[in-house]
């Protein structure tokens, strides 16, 4: 059995063949734009990231498993691969630790001033900020409590503050204060502090927050994207921080790399940063292990 594995998840010989010894032939291809290495219909199962959005799935005829190695799954077709009974496994829980640690420190920057002191510190300035905000007893509105939200809201209820999950499933989790269906964004958002975006791209939520609903947020509350950049309208985000809002952490983008002209760039209250928030020195060590885990299924 043919196991194309793609440069998506970079593994050393000895990782290899523990693979192989569940039964497999490996086949490997640096490159998910570039042409398969073997035939696409002796494949019958693989570990990728985007390799169907340059390879229609169809020719891979004799396909049983799909193993990506991103949370979201956004990038294959979910429709086709629930027809044909394909196994498919996500990298839930790999990415949630170091995203929500991400998360934390960007609520913390902005609340802690913190790029104002390194500028000062550059400059030799002892400059004082008289306007740090706290933490304590603020409202975060989580939306989406999968395993990024939980991790979140797990690090944020350290701070004394109060965690308001959203969701579209019924969701029952200490972790939260009270999870309120996604009907009630809306009243959930009038009254939060910080707003924290964890959910899926689905049609359902691509432009979730637009010029309507960032409208309706609580003034001068801090947004944070680490889900999609779809969900978020940018030029209703754009305005909406020239406005209304104190601030934004944005770490996924509708286009990346964000153009050079996009207006974002020389906005001085958000901080872009290359969909960097997933990155820790632990995600190799827990993917490989929830790989051998799905392989053996």
């Amino acid at each position: 059995m043919n196991l194309l594995i793609t440069g998506a998840f970079s593994c050393t010989k000895e990782e290899l063949d523990c693979i192989s010894q569940l039964g497999f032939s490996i086949v490997y291809m640096q490159d998910e734009k570039g042409g398969v290495p073997c035939s696409p219909e002796s494949v019958c199962g693989t570990i990728c990231n985007g390799l169907f959005l340059h390879h229609p799935i169809e020719q891979f005829s004799n396909l049983r498993f799909i193993q990506l190695t991103s949370a979201g799954l956004d990038r294959v077709p979910l429709d086709y691969i629930r027809e044909h009974g394909i196994r498919l496994f996500n990298a839930g829980g790999v990415y949630s630790a170091p995203i929500a640690e991400f998360v934390l420190s960007g609520i913390l920057d902005f609340y802690k001033k913190k790029p104002l002191f390194w500028e000062s510190q550059k400059a030799k300035k002892w400059n004082k900020q008289r306007d740090l905000l706290e933490l304590t007893g603020k409202k975060v509105c989580i939306v989406g409590c999968g395993s990024v939200g939980r991790e979140c809201a797990k690090r944020l209820k350290a701070f004394d503050t109060e965690i308001i999950g959203v969701d579209p499933l019924k969701i029952e989790n200490t972790l939260f204060d009270r999870v309120v269906d996604i009907a009630f964004l809306d009243e959930v958002l009038q009254e939060s502090n910080i707003v924290v975006l964890t959910l899926p791209l689905t049609k359902e939520t691509y432009h979730l927050f637009d010029k309507k609903r960032f409208a309706g947020m609580k003034d001068q509350s801090l947004l944070v994207n680490v889900s999609r950049g779809a969900v978020v309208d940018q030029s209703a985000l754009a305005e909406a921080l020239k406005t209304k809002l104190l601030g934004a952490v944005i770490d996924v983008l509708e286009e990346e790399p964000l153009p050079a002209d996009s207006e974002l760039w020389s906005l001085e209250n958000i901080l872009i940063t290359p969909h960097n928030s997933f990155v820790g020195e632990n995600n190799h060590k827990r993917l490989l292990e929830l790989i051998l885990k799905n392989l053996k299924k």
